[in-house]
């Protein structure tokens, strides 16, 4: 006998797009029906992207001293937390960074600097970057979020072989006022906009954890659905001291997956990514999540250490998932139709 989630996920793959009160049962699924809703969303994660996980490794470019109040960023004005601070990496070491993450298995990797917004003094040091990376490393996608972006600015990273622009809504419109002061919803929305317009595919998630409702995670995942992000990073709130949002823990395993199975349903052919803080939240429970979510940070996040390499790619291994863009992948890729070259129409004898 089907579960509820499995009819949604039949609905879901016959091309019925999940209505917010679908996405309303997901999250609010009894911990006893977790693995009916896991397995569900599976189908739709194995439909859309099959047994593979991509892997993202983060550099982080310009850490802290950010002039914005967001509440739940350790870099963010009137932060307190002790981490690393510092301006631009260089070239060489940025190159040093990323191709430790590439060799290591990514095959996207994620350009970040703390701040506002980048000066066209920026851009030309994010451009200069990315050519050289890309001169070593041709086939890497590179991401950048730098964050609002100003006119033209897009363009010129699109013109310098940037791939993607990350810029995440985090949180619900309804709810985002609580979160930050120093700028709006519509200025992440407008940011989010500018990177579709100007050909890099649109990156933008949430954070879970940050006081919102269950109707406000919907609101923001419908939200992301609308914008058309074609990753969608989903974070755990690190609720870092030194922060406003130090001390608040709201979430546990079980609830996180069902986030993150909650995303596939509502977004079910987009890239679902177990972001920031699954270490400490999902736990135990992170292989599970890889049934769900098809992409993951490899190694430390922007203030944060995270789970060791070579444990997230064991874990991939252990889950019976292979790294896209790997050996083990390519390898079970389907072969090119070959051409025929011989029976009619050649002087080669036919194949009988």
């Amino acid at each position: 006998m089907s579960s509820t989630f499995d009819q949604l996920a039949d609905a879901v793959l016959a091309g019925r797009a999940a209505a917010a009160e679908d996405a309303l049962a997901v999250l609010r699924a009894d911990d006893a029906e977790l693995m009916s809703v896991v397995a569900a969303a599976s189908r739709l994660r194995r439909a859309h992207f099959g047994n593979t996980v991509k892997v993202n490794y983060l550099v982080n470019l310009k850490s802290g001293l950010c002039p914005e109040n967001c509440h739940y960023c350790s870099q963010a004005l009137g932060s307190n937390a002790p981490i690393l601070k510092y301006s631009w990496l260089s070239k060489d070491e940025t190159l040093r960074q990323a191709g430790a993450g590439l060799q290591g298995g990514a095959s996207r990797v994620c350009l970040v600097s703390s701040g506002r917004g980048p000066s066209h003094r920026d851009i030309d040091k994010v451009t200069e970057m990315v050519g050289a990376l890309k001169s070593e490393h041709p086939d890497v996608e590179v991401c950048a979020c730098l964050g609002l972006l100003s006119d033209g600015q897009a363009e010129r990273l699109k013109d310098a072989g940037v791939d993607a622009y990350n810029h995440n809504i985090n949180t619900a419109e309804s709810h985002h006022d609580s979160i930050v002061q120093t700028h709006t919803y519509a200025d992440r929305v407008d940011t989010v906009d500018k990177a579709r317009t100007a050909g890099l595919s649109p990156c933008s998630g949430l954070i879970a954890g940050l006081g919102e409702t269950d109707e406000q995670l919907v609101e923001a995942l419908f939200a992301l659905r609308e914008l058309e992000s074609d990753s969608i990073p989903v974070n755990f709130l690190m609720p870092f001291d030194g922060t406003p949002f130090e001390n608040t823990w709201e979430l546990s395993p079980a609830r996180c997956v069902k986030i993150l199975a909650m995303a596939r349903f509502v977004c079910p052919d987009r890239e679902i990514r177990i972001a920031g803080g699954r270490e400490m939240h999902l736990r135990s429970l992170q292989p599970v999540a890889l049934q769900v979510a098809n992409s993951l940070f490899l190694g430390d996040y922007l203030t944060s250490e995270g789970q060791e390499a070579e444990a997230d790619l064991a874990m991939i291994r252990d889950s019976g998932f292979v790294v896209l863009g790997s050996e083990e992948e390519i390898a079970q890729r389907p072969a090119d139709p070959a051409i025929r070259r011989r029976g009619a129409g050649t002087d080669v004898l036919p194949n009988a």
